[in-house]
């Protein structure tokens, strides 16, 4: 356990470094430049600015003091939020959007779950076809295009739930419907094909055989194998779902990572780019390390190796 663990460690900080080194230079081949857009600034105050931030050194010599300070834990000065530095920003937006996602994650997989094992044992019949056809229409509408409806019915119309922010419990229910609402129905999908897979083994025909009931069959036997893939696709979620969705976060103006995140791409604030993109980095590469552990608790015929 501990070599396995020391091996995710060190691939981890390999592919943070991919991250933060592809990052930095995409963003710096981006045209113009972070003060472009300031008001009535000057040449010299702009030489000024770039200075104070090290913009005017080779990108070399950036890249070298940039990786420097990553390692050492410093994410930077953010360029815009003056006096600011973007593991502060990170500090306080991150638990508005981790509060939002985790909710999203838990309706997302209390829903989906059941939908899935719901559709795999009434294969062919009626509630199967309307899970399917939920299901595909779940996955293809866009989150902008849910949101909008959900606005336009709950609040436009029904004058029921409040559009913007998250000042109450109500305000809740509409953003965590947008972002709950694709992986609900994907997970719906993934159930179902696992569950037809797993029902049509022979232990399950053996059990059956044996006069075990369909229902402890289905979830003693069934459910703990087929909820698998389930399990692989929950760590790479979390983590998408707990940084924020950006186009949930800017309709509903939640004040969350996700619109950070936007509002930093659109100010060219490099540091803020590059701090969160890291930042989502190693939280996918943490939900992966649990979702390989997680793997071994619920399939014990799994070892980490």
């Amino acid at each position: 356990m501990l070599k396995y663990a020391i091996k995710r460690i060190i691939t981890a900080v390999i592919t943070a470094y991919l991250v933060a080194t592809l990052t930095f230079f995409i963003m710096n081949l981006v045209p113009g430049g972070p003060f472009l857009a300031e008001k009535a600034v000057t040449p010299q105050a702009q030489a000024a600015m770039e200075a104070k931030y090290g913009l005017d050194k080779p990108l070399s010599t950036q890249y070298v003091t940039y990786i420097s300070g990553l390692a050492k834990g410093d994410l930077g000065l953010s360029l815009k939020k003056r006096g600011r530095t973007v593991s502060q920003i990170i500090a306080t937006k991150f638990p508005v959007s981790a509060r939002l996602g985790a909710i999203a994650m838990i309706v997302a997989v209390c829903c989906g779950v059941p939908f899935g094992a719901v559709a795999a044992f009434k294969r062919g019949k009626t509630i199967d076809n309307i899970l399917v056809i939920m299901s595909t229409a779940g996955i293809a509408i866009p989150s902008f295009l849910s949101s909008t409806l959900l606005m336009y019915i709950f609040t436009t119309k029904l004058k029921l739930l409040p559009s913007l922010g998250l000042n109450s419990p109500l305000s809740y229910i509409m953003p965590v419907i947008a972002l709950a609402l694709y992986p609900t129905f994907y997970i719906a999908r993934l159930m179902r094909s696992s569950m037809l897979d797993v029902m049509g083994q022979d232990y399950m025909r053996t059990a059956r055989a044996k006069g075990v009931s369909i229902f402890k069959s289905i979830f003693k036997h069934a459910l703990r194998n087929a909820i698998l893939p389930v399990v692989t696709y929950l760590g790479p979620l979390l983590a998408s779902l707990m940084t924020g969705s950006f186009i949930i976060e800017k309709i509903f103006n939640i004040p969350g990572l996700g619109s950070e995140f936007v509002g930093a791409i659109t100010s060219r604030d490099y540091p803020m780019i590059m701090g969160t993109t890291i930042f989502l980095a190693f939280f996918i590469i943490f939900m992966n390390v649990l979702v390989d552990i997680a793997y071994a608790i619920v399939d014990p015929r799994i070892k980490l190796k």
